[in-house]
């Protein structure tokens, strides 16, 4: 007969709930404790064929990682920083793009969990309830990257993206700009740009700007392209603006082209700014005002949070990490 979890506990002088915990790869089990269950749990064929076998070791060293998409600069360098935080442990990443898809990522949970990893990573704080409710309830070590919120569903390390839109808006307000206009993706598509733009929009507004904002919102891909055709947009209008927005520094370069296609000279007929200080910035021209976020150290902080976790070890429920402010050459002096 195949045996069971009470045949593990007896075989190791523990409760079955502590060779429970040991299997999933839970807190509360010391490390030496765990890899006697473990070699006792492989010793006694616990899992009856050898693909699921090949599971009960995932749950020790495979940890699943969901990203919005894998063409995006931001996030492969938040995947450089966790693949180097896990591979010292010898833990192992599965990647799963989710194209913004809400319903898509909580698909693919409930589908990694059948996999039984040792822990999950996941983008951003803004998920479908059902995702939440699943993650928690099954007890796995869970960051959150990208993003901070006071009730993560287990840790998170990012950045205040509402702050983020601040900081800017704040920003080109002190320089003297009065008429901004942001080129943005479509509002819920992604929850940390619509963050940024709503912090931007109310710094704006606190300064007595943006009675009716001047928004691009045909935006479906972070790339130059969209950039180019969104500030097309606002610039054709009968007011300009002054100042233009972008979610990100591939747009904001894509703008640049845009303006002077247009004949409208960068910075002193428009500002322009962008936000992730992407590397494509240190080679092209003119230098991009924008904001550097931490993506590679906030990688690499998750993956040590999560280490962690997996060894039982408590940690910070929240990590915010603070972006810096890059004043470049397509913005006025201040």
């Amino acid at each position: 007969m195949t045996p069971s979890i009470k045949d593990i506990a007896k075989a190791c002088a523990v409760s079955a709930p502590t060779v429970s915990r040991a299997l999933r790869g839970l807190g509360g089990v010391s490390e030496a404790k765990r890899r006697e269950i473990l070699q006792i749990a492989e010793e006694m064929n616990y899992v009856a064929n050898a693909s699921a076998r090949s599971l009960v070791k995932a749950s020790s060293d495979l940890v699943g990682v969901c990203v919005p998409t894998l063409f995006n600069d931001v996030f492969a360098s938040m995947l450089d920083g966790l693949r180097q935080g896990l591979a010292k442990p010898g833990i192992s990443m599965v990647v799963h793009s989710n194209d913004y898809d809400p319903g898509e990522e909580t698909k693919w949970v409930e589908r990694l969990l059948s996999w039984r990893p040792a822990g999950i990573v996941l983008t951003g704080t803004d998920h479908d309830s059902r995702l939440r409710q699943t993650v928690r309830s099954s007890g796995i070590p869970t960051a959150e990257i990208w993003d901070v919120s006071d009730d993560p569903i287990d840790f998170c390390v990012g950045i205040d993206h509402y702050k983020a839109g601040c900081v800017l808006a704040k920003h080109a307000v002190a320089l003297g700009y009065r008429r901004p206009g942001f080129v943005h993706s479509p509002i819920g598509r992604d929850p940390r740009a619509d963050k940024r733009l709503q912090g931007a929009l109310d710094t704006c507004r606190k300064a007595g700007l943006c009675g009716d904002p001047l928004v691009a919102d045909t935006i479906r891909r972070n790339n130059f392209s969209w950039g180019y055709a969104g500030a097309l947009q606002l610039c054709s209008r009968s007011e300009c603006p002054d100042v233009l927005f972008f979610v990100n520094d591939h747009l904001a370069f894509g703008g640049l082209s845009a303006c002077e296609t247009l004949g409208i000279a960068v910075p002193q007929d428009i500002g322009v700014i962008g936000f992730n200080s992407m590397d494509v910035g240190a080679v092209l021209s003119p230098k991009l005002t924008t904001l550097r976020t931490p993506r590679a150290r906030m990688g690499r902080i998750a993956a040590q949070r999560l280490t962690a976790r997996l060894h039982g070890v408590q940690v910070p429920r929240v990590t915010e990490l603070a972006p810096t402010l890059k004043s470049g050459q397509t913005t006025r002096m201040q």
